[in-house]
């Protein structure tokens, strides 16, 4: 008897879920079985960086610290 309350109650439960319990519908679906996902906002659009030049690519400041680092700068 047990045997078949517990297989009754696994087919309900995979029946269950396999209709997707618990899916809300939209207004207008006609329960074909294909939902539509709710529509996203745009995601906001970020202006182009702008091109950065970092300190440690400019030739003169290579330049002026190799030469503090070698101690022959003028502001040691």
């Amino acid at each position: 008897m047990y045997l078949i309350v517990a297989f009754a109650v696994t087919v309900l439960v995979i029946t269950l879920a396999w209709r997707g319990v618990g899916v809300t519908r939209q207004p207008g679906d006609d329960g074909g079985g294909h939902m539509r996902l709710p529509e996203r906002p745009p995601r906001p659009t970020r202006p182009a960086p702008r091109r950065f030049i970092a300190p440690d690519d400019d030739p003169e400041f290579l330049s002026e610290i190799d030469r503090r680092l070698r101690g022959e700068g003028k502001n040691n």
